[in-house]
């Protein structure tokens, strides 16, 4: 009895959170998007999304385009440094964790110092006698803050797999006649799909909804749906809008998670392709 009071109890913290941060502003996202500023019913605000379609699409990729890049760069460096000592692998660990300890706003400023007309780079290509480059206000700009703002969230789900890879089925594949690309291919990469899986979502998520990288990295040139939705609620006080368009990037975001637990169902604990 008394241990069934205790599970209750202690569910009941989960439960409140849950009502407080999740259920409740999901309720009051839907309610701004299905009302107009008197508070009665009105589709009005969901009837001009399609004009932000296209916004939505860009955003998309450039989503996808910060987290192919991130899983490039995260994989290899997750697998390497799994293979160090564990002293090491702390180290590692922490190494990569230590930019996070940093507010994401000073992070994306130092880009902008290091990226500007007049930054780092740019100086020392004048101090060589070459042409200054335009880093700054660029696509490329902006994918960069994602990736390096994001790259963290690729690297330590991949770790956290290949570090508990049992190094046994590695041997076994090499004593069956694999070279290292076909253990790779056949045995490590499907093992770490989990890992693999959770990191693209953990990078998509936040590269989708990001403004404050487009803003100050890529100057108010490129505009994404965080940007318009964040505009709708500081500039225009058109909180109707901006829930819609929230509503919607919401759903944008289920699918795609309902999409990656799809193919990452049958591989929940990792397999060994034959």
């Amino acid at each position: 009895m008394k241990n069934k009071l205790s599970s209750k109890l202690l569910d009941k913290p989960y439960l409140v959170w849950s009502v407080l941060f999740i259920i409740a502003p999901l309720i009051m996202v839907a309610y701004y998007a299905f009302t107009d500023k008197s508070g009665a019913f009105s589709l009005s605000s969901i009837e001009q999304i399609p004009s932000y379609i296209p916004t939505i699409l860009e955003s998309i990729l450039y989503g996808l385009a910060a987290t192919a890049i991130c899983l490039v760069i995260g994989f290899p460096f997750a697998y390497i440094f799994s293979k160090f000592s564990a002293r090491r692998q702390q180290t590692m660990v922490l190494l990569v964790m230590l930019p996070m300890w940093t507010n994401f706003l000073i992070r994306t400023y130092s880009w902008m110092t290091i990226l500007g007309d007049t930054g780092i780079i740019n100086t020392i290509l004048d101090a060589v006698g070459l042409e200054p480059l335009k880093l700054i206000n660029t696509s490329g700009a902006v994918i960069l803050g994602m990736v390096y703002n994001f790259l963290p969230y690729m690297i330590l789900p991949i770790y956290s797999i290949l570090s508990k890879l049992d190094n046994s089925l590695i041997e076994a594949a090499q004593d069956l006649g694999s070279n290292k690309l076909q253990v790779m291919r056949r045995v490590i990469m499907p093992l770490s799909l989990p890992g693999v899986l959770s990191g693209i979502t953990m990078v998509f998520v936040p590269c989708v909804s990001t403004f404050y990288i487009t803003q100050k990295l890529g100057g108010g040139q490129i505009v994404l749906i965080g940007d318009v939705i964040e505009t709708q609620f500081q500039s225009a006080n058109n909180y109707n809008l901006g829930a819609a368009l929230s509503f919607v990037l919401m759903i944008l975001i289920l699918i795609c998670l309902g999409i990656m637990n799809y193919f990452g169902a049958d591989e929940s604990d990792g397999g060994v392709v034959i």
